[in-house]
C-alpha cells in the first residue's frame, strides 16, 4: 500500500463535494458540541464536586460512561433509546423531531463523547483543598456565595475549564463509533471527516484517507499547542 502525496493532491481531495461536505459538518459539529460543553460542563462539574447523593452519583456515572464503555456499544444503546421505536425516540418522532440518521444525531454523539473530558478536569480543580480553603476564607469574611464564585472560584478554575473544552473539542472532532450508530454514516448528511477516513480506507482510496488524516492531525497539533500554552500560564500563575 503506497501513495505519493503532495499539496496539490491534498487540495484536490478537499475540493471533492463529499469531502467538503464532511468537513463542513465536522466544523458545525465542533461548534455545536463546544457550545454544549460550555453550558453543561462547568455546571455538571460543580454538581459532581459539591453535591452528594445517589442521583448525583448516577448522573456522574452516565457522564463518565463514554470514557470506559466501547463507543460502538454505547452508540447501540443510544440507538435503542433514541430510535423511532425507542422510549425517547418515539416521543421525538411524534413531535416531528426525529433524532437518528440526522445532523442532530451527529451533534449529540460528539457532545456525549467529549463531555467527560470537559467535566473531569474541572471536578478535580473544584475538589482541590487549596481552592476549598480560599472559598471558606472568603465566606468567613462575609462574601456572598455569588461573590465567592465569581471572585474566587471562577478565576482559579478558568484554566481547567478551557483545558477541558479543548480536550472535549478534540474528542468531538474525532468521534466515530457513537456517530456511526446514531448518524448512520450517510454520504452528504451525516458523514464527518473521521467517518470519511473509514470510508476512504474501505474503498482503498488511501490518498483521500491520508489527506483527511493530515487535516485532523493539524487540528490536533493546534489544540495541543493551546493546551501547552494554558499549562505554562497556569504554572506561571
Amino acid at each position: 500500500m503506497e501513495t505519493e502525496f503532495s499539496p496539490e493532491l491534498l487540495l484536490s481531495v478537499l475540493r471533492d463535494p463529499v469531502i467538503a461536505g464532511a468537513l463542513a459538518l465536522t466544523l458545525r459539529t465542533c461548534l455545536v458540541a463546544t457550545a454544549g460543553f460550555l453550558i453543561a460542563g462547568p455546571a455538571l462539574a460543580w454538581l459532581f464536586a459539591r453535591k452528594r447523593g445517589w442521583v448525583v452519583r448516577s448522573l456522574n456515572f452516565l457522564v463518565t460512561l463514554p470514557l470506559v464503555f466501547p463507543p460502538i456499544a454505547l452508540g447501540y444503546l443510544l440507538l435503542l433509546l433514541l430510535g423511532r421505536t425507542g422510549p425517547v425516540g418515539a416521543l421525538l418522532a411524534d413531535a416531528g423531531l426525529p433524532m437518528v440518521f440526522s445532523s442532530a444525531a451527529v451533534y449529540f454523539a460528539a457532545f456525549v463523547a467529549g463531555l467527560p473530558l470537559v467535566v473531569r478536569p474541572v471536578v478535580a480543580a473544584l475538589e482541590s483543598p487549596a481552592l476549598c480553603d480560599l472559598e471558606f476564607a472568603a465566606a468567613v469574611h462575609g462574601a456572598r456565595p455569588l461573590t465567592v464564585f465569581f471572585k474566587v472560584t471562577l478565576p482559579l478554575i478558568r484554566t481547567h475549564i478551557l483545558s477541558g473544552l479543548l480536550l472535549g473539542l478534540t474528542r468531538a472532532s474525532g468521534e466515530v463509533g457513537i456517530t456511526m450508530m446514531l448518524g448512520g454514516n450517510l454520504s452528504g448528511r451525516t458523514n464527518t471527516l473521521s467517518l470519511e477516513i473509514f470510508n476512504a480506507v474501505s474503498r482503498a482510496d488511501f490518498d483521500a484517507a491520508t489527506a483527511l488524516c493530515l487535516v485532523l492531525s493539524a487540528f490536533t497539533l493546534l489544540v495541543f499547542a493551546l493546551l501547552e500554552a494554558l499549562r505554562r500560564r497556569s504554572v506561571a500563575l
